[in-house]
C-alpha cells in the first residue's frame, strides 16, 4: 500500500492527545518534521547554488549565506506554531484569509506559480544526479552507446551528446518507483545516513585546508562579513537568498509535516482551560527544538560546501555551470586531497541530490493536492480520495522535472530561476505569518516579546533584499542590450 494512502493530515481525534515530553532527550526523540527539512534544503542550494556563488564571487556573500540561513527561521516557527494551534495546514489556512479569489485565494495561485518555477530546481537535481553517476561509472554509457549503434543509431548520438542522461532517466524511474511502493522511511533513513556523511566529509575536507595548497584566506573571510553587495552578483545571490537555509518551498512544507508527526493532534482541538494551553505550549517547544536543531545541521553544511567553493575554485577561475557543473565541482576535492576522493563526492552528490528530489516531491504533492480542492477542481469525500491525488502528483514531478532537464540543460541556470521565484515568494509568506501571530494565534500562546522582535525583524530584512533585488533584476530586463552586456 502507498503511504500517500495512509496520509490524513487533518485527523485530530481525542484518543491520539499526548502530554508533551519534558525532558531534553524525550523531546529530542519527537523531532522529525525539521531533519526531513534540513534533507530537502541540503541539495540544490546548497550543492550547486552556494558552491558555485563562493566559486564565482570568493567570500564576498558570506554574510548573505549566514543571514539566510538564520534569520528564515524565525518564520518557519512561527507558522508551526499557528498549525499546532489551528490543526490547518499552510495552504488551508492562507485561503481563510481576506482578500481576492479565482476559486482559491489570490495567495495561492502565487503559490502555484512559485511551485512550478521550483521543479526547475527539482529537473536541476535529477540531471545533476545524471551527472555525478556518470563521472564515477563513466563505462555505463559507453558501452550502452556501442550497443545502441548500430540499431538505434540517433539514440547512441543523443547519449554521446549528453552522457549523463541514461543516468537522469534512471534517477527518474527510480525517484518514481520508490514513491510508487511508500517505501519512505526506508529511502529517508538511508539517505539521511548518505546526507549526514557527505556533509562530515565536506566539513572534514573544510577544516583540512589550511594543510593543503589552497588554504582558507580568514582576510578574505572577515571582509566577507562586511556586509558587501557585488552588484554583478545580485541576481545570483538573490537566488542564493530564496534557495538556502528555508526557503519559501520549505516554508509552505513544514506545517505539513508538523501535522504528520503528530504535534497537533498530541494537542488536540483548541478549546478553553489550562489542560490545552499546556499541550499546546510543550508541543510548540518540541517543534523550536526541532527547527533549530535542523537550522544546525543545514548551516554547517551550507557553510562548508560555500568555503570549498570560494577557497578552491574562485582562485583558478573554475566555474561550475552547464553540462560541466559537477566534473567543475568534483576539482573541489580533486585539487585539494588528491583524485582518489572525487568517487566519494560523486557518489555522495548523486546521493544528496536524490533524496532531495524524491522529498520534494512528495510535499509538493500533498501541497498540489491541497490546491486543487480548494481551488474547487476536485472534491474529497473521503480522505482516500485525497491520497489517491497525492499519490498521482508525487509520481507525475519527478517525470516533469526530467522533461525540463532534457530542455533546458543547464543545472546551475534552473535552480536560478526556482530560487529567484522563491525569493520573490518569500516576503508574502513571511507577511501571511506575521498576519497570523497577530490575527489568528490563540492568545494563550503567542510567541514572547523577544520572539516577536526577531519575527519583524525577519519580515522586514527579508523584504528590504527581495524588493532590492527585484529592482535590479527589472532593471536588467528593461536595459538596453549594449548596457546589460556592459
Amino acid at each position: 500500500m502507498s503511504e500517500a494512502a495512509e496520509y490524513d493530515p487533518y485527523s485530530m481525534p481525542s484518543d491520539a492527545i499526548q502530554e508533551p515530553p519534558v525532558s531534553l532527550w524525550a523531546a529530542l526523540r519527537k523531532t522529525g518534521p525539521g531533519i526531513i527539512l534540513a534533507g530537502s534544503i541540503v541539495g540544490s542550494g546548497e550543492l550547486l547554488l552556494t558552491t558555485s556563488l563562493g566559486a564565482n564571487h570568493g567570500f564576498a556573500f558570506l554574510w548573505l549565506i549566514l543571514f539566510s540561513c538564520v534569520i528564515k527561521v524565525f518564520v518557519q516557527t512561527e507558522l508551526g506554531r499557528y498549525a499546532i494551534s489551528s490543526g490547518k495546514p499552510t495552504l488551508g489556512a492562507i485561503n481563510e484569509l481576506p482578500g481576492p479569489r479565482l476559486g482559491a485565494h489570490w495567495i495561492l495561485w502565487c503559490w502555484l506559480f512559485m511551485m512550478l518555477t521550483t521543479i526547475f530546481q527539482l529537473g536541476a537535481m535529477t540531471g545533476t544526479v545524471g551527472q555525478s553517476l556518470n563521472l564515477a561509472f563513466p563505462n555505463v554509457s559507453e558501452s550502452l552507446i556501442q550497443l545502441l549503434t548500430e540499431s538505434f543509431p540517433s539514440v547512441a548520438k543523443s547519449i554521446r551528446a549528453r552522457p549523463e542522461m541514461p543516468w537522469a532517466f534512471l534517477t527518474c524511474i527510480t525517484a518514481v518507483g520508490l514513491l510508487w511502493s511508500g517505501s519512505y522511511r526506508r529511502i529517508e533513513f538511508v539517505t539521511t545516513v548518505l546526507v549526514v556523511g557527505l556533509t562530515c566529509i565536506t566539513l572534514t575536507a573544510t577544516c583540512a585546508l589550511p594543510a593543503t595548497k589552497y588554504p582558507i584566506p580568514w582576510s578574505e573571510v572577515a571582509e566577507g562579513m562586511t556586509f558587501m553587495l557585488p552588484a554583478a552578483g545580485i541576481a545570483a545571490a538573490f537566488g542564493a537568498f530564496g534557495i538556502t537555509g528555508v526557503g519559501a518551498s520549505e516554508l509552505f512544507y513544514y506545517p505539513y509535516w508538523c501535522l504528520e508527526k503528530g504535534y497537533a493532534r498530541y494537542a488536540g482541538r483548541c478549546e478553553p482551560g489550562e489542560a490545552w494551553e499546556r499541550r499546546a505550549r510543550g508541543w510548540i517547544r518540541v517543534m523550536h527544538l526541532d527547527a533549530w536543531v535542523s537550522m544546525i545541521v543545514f548551516t554547517i553544511s551550507t557553510l562548508a560546501f560555500y568555503f570549498m567553493g570560494a577557497t578552491v575554485l574562485h582562485p583558478q577561475k573554475l566555474d561550475p555551470k552547464g553540462t560541466e557543473m559537477i566534473k567543475t565541482l568534483s576539482r573541489m576535492f580533486e585539487d585539494t586531497f588528491g583524485t582518489w576522493t572525487v568517487i566519494v563526492f560523486l557518489i555522495g552528490a548523486g546521493a544528496v541530490l536524490f533524496k532531495t528530489l524524491y522529498i520534494s516531491s512528495a510535499g509538493n504533492s500533498r501541497l498540489l493536492a491541497d490546491f486543487f480542492s480548494l481551488a474547487g477542481f476536485v472534491r474529497y469525500e473521503q480522505p482516500e480520495q485525497r491520497a489517491k491525488m497525492i499519490h498521482r502528483f508525487s509520481l507525475l514531478i519527478p517525470v516533469i522535472a526530467l522533461i525540463l532537464f532534457i530542455t533546458f540543460k543547464d543545472p546551475r541556470q534552473m535552480v536560478v530561476i526556482g530560487g529567484f521565484a522563491q525569493g520573490l515568494m518569500l516576503p508574502l509568506i513571511s507577511g501571511v505569518t506575521v498576519f497570523f501571530r497577530y490575527r489568528r494565534t490563540d492568545r494563550r500562546i503567542t510567541p514572547s516579546f523577544l520572539g516577536d522582535h526577531f519575527l519583524w525583524i525577519a519580515y522586514l530584512l527579508i523584504s528590504a533584499v527581495a524588493m532590492y533585488a527585484a529592482k535590479d533584476q527589472i532593471s536588467k530586463w528593461t536595459a538596453p542590450p549594449a548596457a546589460v552586456a556592459k
